[in-house]
This record gives structure tokens, sequence and C-alpha cells, in this order.
């Protein structure tokens, strides 16, 4: 609230001055230069003294705000874990994560053996009611992920869908289980 004797100065402007009076929202000003202007009560801000605004900003002691710079403030949120929540079973199904030695191995034993293990794993996670599992396949010429998708797609109580792309890229497949009452 302005009153009639304050100094101010005007936001973004460099004014400052005296209110000579105040109508409502409106505010006549003089300047320091001796000018009589009119302003709306939110363009201006009242000052302490007849000193300009660099003034009073100087007056801050600036050892004050270093010091606040310098101490690490407070995380405002933790991650708490919920008690069930543990890691998907993520599954590498690339050759060299599967066997030693791939020399003497035709595309088809690959082929082969990636899919084989692909389905020991399905079959595990169904014995075991792991709601969730990943196979990571890799891009490539997509020969791998076609296999899996149609080894997937003969289970009736699985789902399947393109794993997190932040996390595994085009690579990877996310394999839902739906577990059946017992």
């Amino acid at each position: 609230m302005l009153n009639k004797g304050d100094k101010v100065a005007v936001l973004d402007e460099a004014i400052n001055g005296v209110v000579l009076s105040v109508n409502g929202e409106e505010v006549t000003v003089e300047t320091e230069d001796g000018f009589v202007m009119n302003f709306t009560a939110g363009e201006l801000i009242k000052t302490n003294d007849t000193s300009n605004l660099m003034d009073s900003v100087r007056r801050i002691n600036v050892e004050e705000i270093k010091k606040e710079k310098t101490i690490p403030k407070p995380r405002s949120f933790v991650k708490e874990r919920k008690e069930k929540e543990t890691g998907v079973p993520e599954f590498d199904l690339h050759i060299e994560k599967l066997v030693k030695n791939k020399n003497g191995m035709s595309n088809y034993d690959i082929l082969t053996l990636q899919a084989e293990t692909a389905q020991r794993h399905i079959e595990f996670a169904i014995k075991n009611r792991i709601p969730k599992i990943v196979f990571i396949h890799g891009v490539g010429e997509g020969i791998l992920k076609a296999e899996l998708d149609f080894l997937l797609g003969r289970y009736d109580n699985i789902d399947f869908q393109e794993a997190n792309y932040q996390k595994y890229g085009q690579g990877a497949t996310e394999v839902f289980i739906r577990q059946s009452k017992k």
C-alpha cells in the first residue's frame, strides 16, 4: 500500500520519485528529475530512501548469498522401494552370451539354440509364477525377434511388447505372464 510521501521506484524503468497522491490504483509520482507522472500501483515498488535502486542492491550482503549457494540443498524427494518390488529377470539371447565359442555353428543351429533357451526361460517363469521377464535379442535383421514373437504367440497366458526404449533401445521384448488361480 502506497501513501503520499513514500519514496518509490518504477518497475522495468530507471525512474525514482516521491508519491504525490494515490487515487485507487492510480498513483501520481514526482520523479527525481521534477516530472509528474501517473502509474498504476502494480508498476511501483516502495524504496527505503532517496537513493536509486542500485544503491539498495549493493547493500545486500554478498557473503551471505555466497554462503546460501554453497550449502547443498536437501533433496525434495526420496524414492522408496516397495517391499515386493524386485528386479525383472533379463535374459540376453545373443549367441555370445549362450556359448563360449560359436565357431562351427550354422545360423540354423544358433537360432535353434536361442529359441530353445527362450522357451526354457518362459517355462521356468510360468512354473515359478514370475509375472514379467525381458528377453534381450538385439536389433540385427530381426530374425530372432520374429522367432521370439512366434514362440510367445503360441502361449495363451502370455502378452508381450517391445521393452522400455530408454533402457534397451529397440532390441528387447517384455513378456507378461498372466497367472491362473491355483
